[in-house]
């Protein structure tokens, strides 16, 4: 079942959003080579904690951390490390959930380590541009799968692929709620949005094939053939007067 939040409910989440936005962003300045992965948990549990809100993905399903960090080829779901330190040339993807007043934000982002190659700065930045392609559909009146196909059609031709596995979602009181939110799809396909939906919207886009893999961890999703993998998520509401982003800083 999908929820509708009302504008107050959305006010809320609004809350929650700058709080994640606020964590990713300490996080995100953090990273540079030497820095371990547990490190950069840290900071971003740490900025909830102290912003009033508390980190929803810890222990959620069990999950050990406040942020699921992936570097490289790692595309989802990457485990803090204290042991895994970050080199000169490596991208990497964090992704974090704030829960405050009741109501969620998930946010994410893939950042460069040092200087990157130009492959991976193109890969950066075409996931980051197919994020905002699918934000620009999502209207009232549009459908779930004019999201998932404009992901897709920017992505693809451009060379990369697109996860099929895993996808966006519904975003509330739960950190998951309904619908599901692909990043492939058709136009005119799915569930129709109506004002008072929230939901993430968030490309994983790979350099190669979108065939993955999940490590023995039962959490870290890697692509199948080793190759980089880039992450970028919004969560958005739709509104009668179009999406309104819900984890932006501004």
């Amino acid at each position: 079942m999908i929820i509708l939040k009302s504008s107050k409910e959305i006010m809320l989440m609004k809350a929650a959003g700058l709080i994640t936005a606020r964590a990713l962003e300490a996080a995100g300045k953090a990273v540079r080579p030497g820095v371990t992965t547990w490190e950069l948990d840290k900071i971003a549990h740490d900025e909830i904690i102290r912003l009033g809100a508390i980190p929803s993905c810890l222990g959620y399903d069990g999950f050990p951390n406040s942020t699921c960090i992936s570097v490289n080829n790692k595309v989802i779901h990457g485990i803090p490390s204290r042991t895994e330190r970050l080199k000169e040339g490596d991208i990497v993807s964090i992704d974090l959930c704030a829960c405050i007043g009741g109501f969620h934000g998930d946010s994410a982002r893939t950042f460069p380590c040092g200087e990157i190659s130009d492959d991976a700065k193109r890969l950066l930045a075409d996931t980051e541009a197919a994020l905002w392609e699918g934000i620009s559909k999502a209207t009232a009146g549009n459908k779930i799968g004019d999201i998932g196909s404009a992901v897709q059609q920017y992505v693809e031709t451009r060379g990369y692929s697109v996860v099929r596995e895993f996808t966006g979602h519904g975003v509330g009181a739960s950190m998951h709620e309904e619908p599901s939110v692909p990043n492939y799809g058709r136009p005119g396909r799915g569930a129709r949005l109506s004002p008072g939906m929230v939901i993430a919207i968030e490309p994983m886009v790979n350099m190669g094939t979108h065939e993955i893999e999940i490590l023995e961890d039962e959490w870290t999703v890697v692509t199948a053939d080793g190759k980089l993998s880039a992450h970028f998520e919004h969560t958005v509401a739709i509104t009668e007067n179009g999406p309104v982003i819900l984890t932006a800083l501004e």
